[in-house]
Formats: structure tokens, C-alpha cells, sequence
């Protein structure tokens, strides 16, 4: 329903812009058929990405313009004139990266051969005034009309990130703490990998939030939402980290008895619940965040007083307790937000 929503609203937004540039072009006796292409290309996801296009989509669309009424003038409405109006426009846009106005300039210059017959120098200011208005149209319309609105979005993949990250969390001490996992088919840093994209897709819609609100400010209530989104955004980022590092430094067979490590893997999966099932209990959480720091000190002293120098590396026991120690404090303030 949310996909509809969002996929209707730019439908819609897209239609009124035809309508009121087409109806602005009739009423100036101009071909609004340009016009209209260049209003169904402007409307980007934010109001900004719609100005900084539009700023490069009317010099490309004046040099299409350019090219067609030339070649016109040499050669009359002839096959040679489609080829070389449109293949020197992209070759211009191309060269002066106007990469964002390549589409639209190319489709106005081979479309003006077929409509342009005489007064070329006419037809071709006509040409900037009808892309002008289908810019300007289609930019007002996202601005004023159903603006823009990404949080339910960044809200959504945060959900979903927030599982996946739990689940790697489980996932990755899982595969540490087995002593016989070279029998076993584990594939933690493949996991960890496929989490990348949902981080990449996020961040490009905080972008596009920040990028509106240059236009429409999140205020009271809601800038503290979108604030909210972003620091637990950064601490699910930081637990990726923290596991990625894990998969990534050697580590030999840990020493510790069975019981260690069913405790220490009850902890794991503590931490796990919180962010899979938002189970977040803070006075328990402290109580095994405790007990892991104590035995991250207990383990720290036992090391040094067994050796006669200090270990110039530290013990992969040291190394896990560590990152636990630090994933748990990061599930904490993710949920003290």
C-alpha cells in the first residue's frame, strides 16, 4: 500500500504537470508537445534534485534545439539531419556533462526536424520558451503538491536492517565460538555483505530528506524523528563494523570451557533478541553487559600474570569480549534514543 502511495503521488504530480503545461503552451499558440517532455522528466524524487537537473537540462535542450534548426536549414527534413542533429547533441552534452539533459535534448532535437518547415530562428527561441515552461510547471508542481516525505521509508529499512544486523550478530559468534566450524558450511562474511545494500538504499533516502528540507524544514516533532533515524542509522553501522572486524582478524580456538561459552553465547543471543524483536529490557541488558565485563578483566588478568612480558598482540579471548563488550553497549544506546 505504502509503494502505491508513493508511486501514485508521483503519478499524479507527473499528470497535473502536463496538464498545466500543456494548457500554458495552447494559450501561447506554442507546440506544447516539447514542453511536456521536458515537465515529465523534471520531476525527480526531492525539489532539489528538480532544480539542479532543470539547471542542466535547459542549456542541453537549448543545444539540441541549436543543432535541429542547422541541419534543417542545410539539409531540409532528410535522414542526414536526424543523424547528425541527434548524434552531435549527445556528443556535445557528453562533452560539456550535461549528462542529466543528454535524453531529453536529444529526443527535442530529432523530434523538431518534423515539425519545423520555416522561421528557424523563431522556432527556435519558441523551443527555450516551451522547455522553460516545462521545467518551471513541472518544479513548482513538486514542490507545492504532495512534497516529498522519506521518513516512512528510512523508517521501513531501518526495520529491516535492524533484523538483519541481529541476526548477524548470532550469526558471527556463532561460527567464533565453534571449535569445529571448518567442518561446518558458515557464511558470516557473506551475510555481512548482503547487509551493505540496505545501508547504501537508506542513506540515499536520508539524502534525499536532507535535500527537501532545504525546501520544506522537518520542524518540532519531526526533525527530532529524522535526528532519531540518523543516530540509530550510524549505531547499526557501527555494529556492522564491530563484526566485521571479528570475521575479519585471525583467531585460533579460544580457551574457554563449555560453560563459557554457553554463557557468553546466551549473551549474543540477548543482544540479538533486542534488535530482531525490539525485546529490549534495559536492567537485564546491564546485568550480562556486567558479567561479560567482568570476565573481559578476569581474562585480561589471567593472561598478564601468566606471562612474563607483556603479549605484544592481544588474545582472540580479549578480542571477542571486547567486541561484545562494545556491540553491547551500541544495542544500549540505540534503544536510549
Amino acid at each position: 500500500m505504502k509503494k502505491f502511495q508513493v508511486r501514485g503521488g508521483r503519478i499524479l504530480k507527473t499528470s497535473i504537470s502536463i496538464l498545466l503545461t500543456a494548457t500554458i503552451c495552447e494559450l501561447l499558440h506554442w507546440p506544447p508537445v516539447f514542453a511536456v517532455i521536458t515537465a515529465i522528466v523534471t520531476i525527480e524524487p526531492t525539489v532539489s534534485d528538480s532544480i539542479r537537473k532543470g539547471v542542466i537540462r535547459f542549456p542541453a535542450s537549448a543545444i539540441g534545439s541549436l543543432y535541429a534548426v542547422i541541419f534543417i536549414s542545410l539539409f531540409g527534413n532528410s535522414p542526414l539531419t536526424y543523424t547528425l542533429a541527434g548524434t552531435l547533441t549527445i556528443v556535445t552534452c557528453y562533452k560539456l556533462k550535461l549528462h542529466a539533459g543528454l535524453l531529453v535534448a536529444t529526443i527535442t532535437s530529432v523530434a523538431m526536424v518534423e515539425v519545423i518547415h520555416d522561421h528557424f530562428f523563431i522556432s527556435f527561441l519558441i523551443r527555450l520558451g516551451t522547455t522553460t515552461i516545462g521545467l518551471g510547471v513541472s518544479t513548482l508542481v513538486n514542490m507545492l503538491i504532495l512534497p516529498p516525505n522519506y521518513q516512512n521509508n528510512i523508517e521501513t529499512g531501518i526495520h529491516k536492517l535492524r533484523v538483519k544486523v541481529g541476526e548477524a550478530i548470532a550469526f558471527v559468534f556463532e561460527e567464533i565460538m565453534d571449535d569445529e566450524k571448518e567442518k561446518k558450511n558458515y557464511n558470516s562474511d557473506k551475510q555481512l555483505e548482503e547487509i551493505k545494500p540496505l545501508f547504501y538504499k537508506i542513506e540515499k533516502y536520508v539524502r534525499f530528506q536532507k535535500d527537501e528540507s532545504k525546501y520544506h524544514p522537518l520542524l518540532g516533532h519531526d526533525k527530532e524523528a529524522f535526528n532519531t533515524l540518523q543516530d540509530r542509522i550510524q549505531l547499526l553501522r557501527m555494529i556492522h563494523y564491530n563484526l566485521v572486524n571479528l570475521i575479519n582478524t585471525p583467531l585460533e580456538l579460544t580457551p574457554w570451557s563449555k560453560s563459557e561459552k554457553e554463557h557468553i553465547l546466551a549473551v549474543v543471543y540477548q543482544f540479538k533478541e533486542n534488535l530482531v524483536d525490539r525485546t529490549y529490557q534495559a536492567e537485564e541488558n546491564d546485568r550480562m553487559l556486567k558479567q561479560i565485563t567482568e570476565m573481559f578483566w578476569e581474562d585480561n588478568e589471567e593472561i598478564t600474570k601468566n606471562n612474563d612480558q607483556f603479549p605484544t598482540n592481544f588474545p582472540p579471548e580479549l578480542i571477542i569480549l571486547y567486541e561484545l563488550i562494545t556491540i553491547g553497549e551500541l544495542v544500549k544506546r540505540y534503544f536510549n534514543y
